[in-house]
């Protein structure tokens, strides 16, 4: 999930407008004066428009994508981790119907806000709009409700898209990922993968799943290299015989 999104009429905004996508967002102070529209309200587009608003007329666009019921840094939330931990690992999997269901929603849509929610957004003063952001009009950012948003900076929390252009071998696709299973690419035997979201689980692109899937693909490889051992042993015993 390496490269930037960025729709296509980004280009048509008012070049006085400071475009940045959140891969290349540090801090408040490489803005300009100015109101900002913050595009995209998952976690990044949340924890960004909270930041923001310290200075700046900040208004987070986007669908809601869900929060979790408690803040990450709380009691509750320590003493509910193993629960997460489990739904994670074992079922929200390939293995499972909804697991499989959720799969496609996982790949393609923001996750639910995290350390920032819908309170704190609130409370600082951020104005939310459900409304997604879907053109240029006048060369100000437009709402798809048909109203403009007049603002100095526009921050593109529109998420990631993976590139294997780079891989020069065969390779199936499955909602724009490598074909896989538990990390082996069938079409190219011997190619590995780690890390993918939502490769095998929900827990596959975070720590605590890519061990996990490593462990089985470091299994795999050492039962590849016993079953090239043994044939070679095979062959040589029929060649002497």
């Amino acid at each position: 999930m390496q490269m930037p999104v960025v729709p296509e009429f980004a280009a048509e905004l008012d070049p006085r407008i400071r475009q940045l996508h959140s891969s290349d967002y540090r801090s408040p102070a490489q803005l300009q004066d100015g109101a900002v529209l913050v595009v995209g309200a998952a976690h990044s587009g949340g924890d960004i428009a909270f930041e923001a608003v310290v200075g700046h007329r900040t208004v987070l666009s986007g669908r809601n994508t869900g929060q979790l019921p408690f803040s990450v840094e709380s009691r509750r939330a320590r003493a509910i981790f193993p629960v997460l931990k489990f739904l994670a690992t074992r079922v929200l999997t390939m293995n499972t119907p909804i697991g499989r269901k959720m799969r496609p929603e996982i790949r393609s849509h923001g996750g639910p806000l995290l350390r920032i929610r819908s309170a704190d957004l609130e409370a600082a003063g951020v104005e939310r709009v459900f409304a997604r952001t879907v053109g240029v009009r006048d060369g100000l950012p437009m709402l798809e409700d048909g109203s403009v948003v007049d603002v100095s900076n526009v921050i593109w929390c529109t998420g990631f898209r993976p590139d294997y252009s780079w891989i020069d071998l065969p390779l199936d696709y499955d909602d724009g990922f490598p074909s896989q299973f538990r990390g082996a690419a069938p079409s190219s035997p011997g190619l590995y993968f780690i890390g993918m979201l939502f490769l095998h689980s929900f827990s596959s692109m975070l720590i605590l799943g890519a061990g996990r899937d490593a462990e089985r693909v470091a299994k795999h490889l050492v039962s590849r290299a016993s079953e090239a051992k043994a044939a070679a042993t095979r062959e040589g015993a029929a060649v002497t015989a």
